[in-house]
């Protein structure tokens, strides 16, 4: 084996390339601007670092699926982070923490946050993906908890979440199957999914609408079978599949329901699924509207091997739609509503954000604001890089995965240099991700 003798160097060697194009996108948003004219209490303490400044430093962390505070301390003294995201200083770790914690206690700063995300996406002329119910488009919206795991911590609002173990409770709302993050809302682990949701959805449609005027399709689970999340999708003129919750239905009555409104299909010897729809009406005000109770029971006399059963097996899963399209449509389009699953993993994974960094509650709200920003921010380099197939990876795919992005087009190794007045970045010409990193950088500039 060869022996490498490890030698120091004076030359700028940048680890991080991709920030180049988080700052180009960083610099078509007002986020640095809004965030200076908003003064925070006690300002006079951070006149080294301003709001701009801090909030850009952060998310140049997360960009990199980086979360924790100290780690701002590696690039302070980086030329390249600070030129990447055209601020003038670093903020260290301490004024980092304590800026967040100040601004946390003010929702100016998520609204900020929240407002520009949308507008980024909006300016970029990102592609949303709609669905299809019988030959019309719509846009799907998913709606979710995603519960963050923060076991054997003191953190302020960890609780006990349904899944078992201690931590928070967020909802989140995404948007087309790019899954581009609308909205989120902290919660408690212990906070029941359907708490606030009403009042969330509302939110949600008003940030759906100001990117898209085409039809809104909206998935929740059963935790949030409610009449109040329906009387809000009715009167916002918003479609809708809802998972009903069982509660104490019994499966032999929608047996006979099924039987009797339903057609039957044999999928195999001693299967048989049954899929219809019961029309219901819902009071809104001074006027009813007819909504659908899709249904599907699966009637099992004999197993998948053979073996006959002595007494059958019955199943079944309800759903309420306002949509007029066949009951095996709307179940595949519930069945969809899975993928937001991975977008939560990208959140809590890729970006590191499961295990929030501080012990305050509203700052770790304040934080997840942070995260959806960068998320959105690498989920839009992730679609324009499929724009063109001038990357090494040759399996089509529909959405580029976070992980991907910070691996291949964030973490882009170059070398630094400022020379006829200009700065460059020199990246091996045998690197095959050049092409595309070049186009990306052009493409936001």
């Amino acid at each position: 084996m060869k022996k490498f003798v490890i030698e120091p160097t004076k030359e700028r060697m940048v680890a991080q390339a991709g920030l180049a194009i988080v700052g180009n996108l960083l610099n078509q948003t007002n986020l640095v601007s809004r965030l200076n004219a908003y003064k925070l209490p006690d300002i006079s303490r951070y006149r080294a670092c301003s709001n701009g400044e801090v909030a850009k430093s952060y998310i140049g962390l997360l960009c990199q699926g980086k979360s924790d505070y100290d780690n701002i301390e590696t690039f302070r003294d980086d030329a390249f982070f600070a030129l990447a995201l055209d601020i003038q200083r670093v903020p260290s770790s301490p004024t980092l923490r304590q800026r967040l914690d100040q601004a946390a206690l003010v929702e100016k700063w998520k609204t900020i946050l929240h407002e520009e995300s949308l507008d980024l996406i909006r300016h970029t002329n990102a592609e949303i993906s709609p669905v299809y119910a019988k030959d019309k488009p719509y846009i799907p919206v998913d709606l979710n908890v995603s519960p963050f795991d923060n076991s054997k911590t003191k953190k302020e609002g960890v609780e006990r979440t349904y899944k078992g173990c201690d931590g928070y409770a967020p909802m989140f709302a995404y948007m087309g199957q790019e899954g581009y993050c609308l909205h989120v809302e902290m919660r408690k682990g212990s906070v029941h999914c359907q708490k606030g949701t009403p009042n969330f959805i509302q939110e949600t449609i008003q940030s759906a609408r100001k990117l898209t005027d085409q039809p809104l399709l909206f998935r929740l689970d059963s935790g949030n079978d409610s009449r109040d999340n329906l009387i809000i999708l009715l009167e916002n003129h918003a479609s809708f599949i809802i998972k009903r919750n069982p509660r104490k239905e019994k499966a032999e009555d929608w047996l006979y329901i099924a039987r009797k409104y339903g057609i039957c299909c044999e999928e195999r010897e001693g299967k048989k699924v049954y899929l219809g729809s019961i029309p219901e009406t819902i009071q809104i005000k001074d006027q009813e509207r007819s909504i659908r109770k899709v249904f599907k029971v699966t009637e099992r006399t004999i197993s998948r091997d053979g073996q006959i059963f002595l007494i059958p097996e019955y199943e079944f899963e309800t759903y309420w739609t306002d949509l007029e399209v066949p009951p095996h449509v709307v179940i595949s389009l519930y069945h969809n509503h899975g993928t937001c699953e991975q977008f939560h993993s990208e959140i809590k994974s890729e970006l590191d954000l499961e295990r929030l960094p501080s012990g305050k509650y509203e700052t770790n709200g304040l934080v997840l604001h942070f995260g959806v920003f960068a998320y959105n921010l690498l989920r839009l380099i992730g679609q324009e890089s499929l724009k063109k197939q001038d990357t090494p990876l040759k399996k089509k795919t529909t959405r580029r995965r976070i992980r991907t992005v910070i691996q291949n087009m964030i973490t882009l190794a170059s070398k630094l240099v400022f020379r006829g007045r200009q700065w460059k970045l020199k990246v091996a010409e045998t690197n095959k991700w050049l092409p595309v990193f070049t186009r990306l950088y052009q493409a936001f500039y």
